[in-house]
């Protein structure tokens, strides 16, 4: 199948999905900005990988960034270059943005293995699909290497397919089983039970919203391959992945209702940094901050209280016979 010379349907697509890919890449930074801004006192294990995620996606945009100059500027008007030989950054850019996946991916894989007490059956299933993925977008970009032609795409078509496919089904797979193991949690107090609620709200969102531009991503590239309509979704795929991530990381103390960790250390509080990324659990074994045992102390210390003025209530009103006396209860 030959590629396509119209610029609408090559670099015009092209440029149309590095502009929207230049502005998810925005929100993600405002993301991170605020993540170090509010969270500085997290654990380091999140600091390395925030940045990690970060500076994977600016050298991602560097890439197709450099990849259209060449094509628009360096080339310019030369639409037989897209006959050419393909540009290794446009072919490296697919691997960073499957590996923003496949780390964000396996960091919601954890997230089920947290939530479903460590069932190693399910996390084990999504951990082959997300490296399975990430194996298959290695052969393609090989093959790509081998080929060296843009007018060679369609050849690669099946590869390109299962890697996106198995991109599809693990992101809802990964959102479902959020959203089992979360409802599973439910206590039946409406405090609890709207966290849990929320939580599932996200992994919806989250899972969907990927799953669905990797899906677009995959029809445009089996019905028009002669064309470049699927780089525009495919720009932008790895940044959403990243920012599902830090939007999960941003959102763990307001979501339950507290504050981030600036706020916090306004008391001298220190310790909420250390509240984990998993957030709920009803096992016991997500670590309590000190001021929920000051919390739970004091909550006890007025029951107590509440306890003691009642029961002298009740003597005032009884007579002083029965001060002195026990009182016998009627055997109802």
């Amino acid at each position: 199948m030959a590629l396509s010379l119209l610029p609408d349907d090559t670099l015009g697509a092209a440029v149309i999905g590095f502009f929207v890919s230049c502005a998810v890449f925005g929100i993600f930074t405002t993301q991170v900005f605020t993540y170090f801004r509010r969270y500085f006192e997290d654990r380091l294990i999140y600091k390395l990988l925030v940045g990690g995620l970060w500076s994977i996606e600016l050298l991602d945009q560097i890439f197709i960034g450099y990849s259209l100059y060449f094509y628009t500027v360096t080339h310019f008007g030369d639409p037989t270059v897209l006959l050419g030989d393909v540009i290794w950054t446009l072919v490296m850019q697919l691997v960073l943005g499957c590996l923003v996946g496949t780390i964000v991916k396996c960091c919601f894989a954890m997230r089920v293995w947290r939530f479903s007490k460590r069932n190693i059956y399910i996390t084990g299933g999504l951990v082959f699909l997300i490296l399975g993925q990430f194996g298959i977008a290695l052969v393609y970009c090989i093959k790509g290497f081998e080929f060296r032609k843009l007018t060679s795409i369609h050849k690669l078509r099946l590869i390109a397919s299962l890697s996106l496919g198995t991109g599809v089904v693990t992101d809802f797979t990964i959102a479902a089983a959020l959203c089992y193991f979360l409802r599973k949690l439910k206590t039946g107090f409406r405090k609890s039970d709207t966290l849990v609620n929320t939580l599932s709200i996200y992994a919806i969102n989250t899972g969907v919203l990927t799953a669905t531009i990797c899906l677009v991503t995959l029809i445009l590239y089996n019905t028009r391959p002669d064309t470049f309509y699927f780089m525009a979704p495919y720009f932008t795929l790895g940044k959403l992945y990243a920012i599902s991530f830090l939007a999960t990381l941003n959102t763990r103390k307001v979501i339950r209702g507290r504050g981030t960790d600036r706020e916090g250390s306004s008391t001298g509080n220190t310790s909420g940094a250390r509240n984990t990324f998993f957030m709920v659990t009803n096992s016991g074994r997500t670590p309590r901050v000190p001021e929920y045992y000051s919390q739970q102390q004091k909550s006890m210390e007025v029951g107590v209280h509440q306890e003691v003025s009642i029961i002298t209530d009740a003597d005032e009103v009884d007579s002083p016979r029965s001060l002195s006396q026990p009182k016998v209860l009627s055997p109802v």
